[in-house]
């Protein structure tokens, strides 16, 4: 059974054996022998997190909506119409600029896509945010292992020796701090995602990662914590780059035990209050300072709950046992920068997400200090609680693998009948294509759960991670099945591309769109998928005689229409969502062929 052959767990000694009898200043639950730390095979770190990283960036349009419209931004950067002045310190889209006033995701996008080969625009702009995510994944483990460096952070002495060694220890608590960051629902998708909110989350884990060294290595922290809070601050969160700057290195400051190292501290407050001039100046030179506060009542708290219960899952638990276990420092969390720290970060980031509309993507910076606060339930569990976690996380993740693979069989072969019916009625005129690579991975991942699985249950050494390796692991294996064996179904579900191919079949080949009444996601996917140039509603024109505005805003625009001319062609629906309606509009009354004789 799972667990029975934690023979090395790290309550298995008494404290009373154990624990020195030499005062201790800071008291800690931790109590972990040498033999419970040895570090996850590095090997097999890089590849869960390449299974983890790369699935969901290729073989797929940009999804609706935040996606396609960052993608549009991009795209306009990188290639402006003929004759048209591109200012990249304020990028549009349809005539008006982004709200979310984030500028570096779009300029490191569209200096990709000017780097890529035609018909490549999408996945080269896709690059850099690969990039941010590893960074946040690297950034998220060397956080964890530098707090739980410190003093405060470290299992007891065992009177006859024995115990943890600081660095082997540390380094296996940021082995479980990575797993659960790999683990939480909320990252999955919207980190795959080319929008600010994955560079927020990369730029959030940077500053975290530099206030946590701040102690041990001052010129890199120095530079961490400074590109962090710039890059906050050009992603659209430069109030939220000020609060996690400057609370957590107060944090960090007064945690040292050592008046001269506290004198220290001093100067690298002063070193930070450079840093915030430097973004407050950044801020308000390229008018970035936006009140965005969205005013909420008492009765939404329980949407606020709902929403970290499943994003945050599974660390959250781990994360609330961990106030529990470590609360004799708790009450003094300031002191102790590996509880002060994360909860900071978390506190911020909740609040973030209340006064900006509940969103989840506000909550996805709070995830590396979830994770971190996660790791450290790590030491303290017992054994009954970690078989629990293992026998969940292998009911749960396995029922969602096979439900996956049974889906996809019926997709295929129309059996079993019922999950078929089910794909036709979500998803109707579409049609499932084999691909054999995608097979492969597919396979190749289950079968690496299956061995994964009976490791688990077999005899083998203990380690403090070992309560997080299934829950990474089966998150991991059901997003690669989800972006193998279900990507054209959830590429036909949340792309446009369907809708536009609907719109050009009526239009016929054309270079040119003109639009009334549509979003910005809409008209990047006409843009991305139609290849045409859009131009706002006006009289129809030669080169331009097709209008397209969404069923929505029909009421507010239709006299306007038929004053300038125009006539309903057709209606077209989006496959998926029958709420949303395109009208395509043509000229009433048939056009002037162009004079060929010059203009004078």
């Amino acid at each position: 059974m799972l667990g029975r052959a934690d023979c090395a767990c790290t309550h298995t000694p008494s404290r009373s054996d154990l624990i020195s009898s030499e005062p201790v200043n800071h008291p800690t639950p931790a109590i972990v022998a040498q033999s419970a730390v040895h570090r996850l095979p590095r090997l097999v770190l890089i590849l869960l997190c390449a299974a983890y990283v790369l699935p969901g960036f290729w073989g797929r349009a940009p999804w609706k909506s935040q996606d396609i419209e960052a993608f549009g931004y991009m795209l306009r950067l990188a290639h402006p119409s003929v004759g048209e002045t591109i200012n990249w310190l304020r990028p549009t889209l349809l005539g008006s600029a982004d709200s979310n006033l984030a500028l570096l995701p779009y300029w490191l996008g569209a200096g990709f896509i000017r780097l890529a080969p035609a018909g490549l625009e999408d996945i080269f702009a896709r690059l850099p945010f690969i990039g941010m995510l590893i960074a946040t994944l690297a950034a998220t483990w060397y956080g964890v292992y530098a707090l739980a460096r410190h003093p405060a952070a470290q299992p007891v002495a065992f009177a006859f020796g024995g115990e943890a060694k600081p660095a082997d220890y540390a380094r296996a608590m940021a082995d479980g701090g990575l797993l659960a960051l790999m683990a939480c629902l909320g990252l999955a998708r919207l980190s795959h995602e080319t929008t600010p909110a994955l560079s927020q989350l990369c730029f959030a884990a940077l500053l975290f990662f530099g206030l946590a060294t701040l102690a041990r290595h001052r010129l890199q922290s120095a530079v961490a914590i400074t590109v962090g809070m710039l890059g906050l601050t050009l992603s659209g969160a430069p109030t939220l780059a000020l609060w996690l700057g400057i609370g957590g290195s107060v944090i960090c400051a007064t945690a040292q035990p050592d008046p001269a190292l506290r004198r220290l501290s001093m100067l690298d407050l002063g070193l930070l209050a450079l840093i915030c001039l430097l973004c407050i100046t950044t801020a308000g030179a390229l008018d970035l300072w936006r009140w965005r506060v969205v005013p909420h009542s008492m009765l939404d708290v329980h949407i606020l709950g709902k929403l970290m219960l499943w994003f945050t899952w599974p660390a959250w638990p781990l994360a609330l046992w961990s106030l529990w276990r470590w609360r004799g420092q708790l009450a003094q969390g300031w002191r102790y920068p590996h509880l002060g720290l994360p909860l900071w970060f978390v506190a911020m980031t909740v609040g973030a997400t209340w006064f900006t509309g509940l969103s989840d993507r506000a909550l996805l910076t709070s995830l590396p200090a979830v994770a971190t606060l996660a790791a450290l339930a790590l030491p303290t569990l017992r054994r009954s609680l970690g078989a629990l976690i293992d026998w969940f996380t292998l009911l749960f993740f396995s029922f969602c693998a096979l439900t996956i693979w049974v889906v996809w069989l019926a997709m295929q072969t129309g059996t079993p009948a019922k999950p078929a019916a089910n794909v036709a009625r979500f998803a109707p005129e579409f049609v499932p294509t084999f691909s054999i690579g995608a097979l492969a991975l597919a396979l190749a991942a289950t079968m690496a759960w299956a061995a994964l699985v009976k490791w688990r249950t077999g005899y083998h050494r203990a380690a403090i991670w070992k309560s997080l390796v299934l829950p990474a692991s089966g998150a991991t294996l059901c997003w690669l099945l989800l972006t193998t064996l279900w990507l054209p179904l959830l590429d036909y579900a949340r792309s446009y591309a369907p809708m536009v191919q609907k719109v050009s079949r009526v239009t016929g080949p054309t270079r040119c769109l003109q639009y009334a009444g549509i979003g910005k996601a809409q008209g990047a996917a006409l843009m991305v998928h139609a290849q045409v140039k859009l131009m706002p509603m006006q009289a129809p024109q030669n080169d331009c005689a097709w209008l397209v505005m969404d069923n929505t805003n029909r009421s507010l625009l239709s006299a306007k229409i038929l004053s300038l001319g125009w006539m309903e062609e057709a209606t077209v629906k989006r496959p998926t969502d029958n709420d949303e309606t395109w009208v395509i509009f043509r000229p009433a009354k048939a056009l002037s062929a162009p004079s060929d004789k010059p203009l004078n």
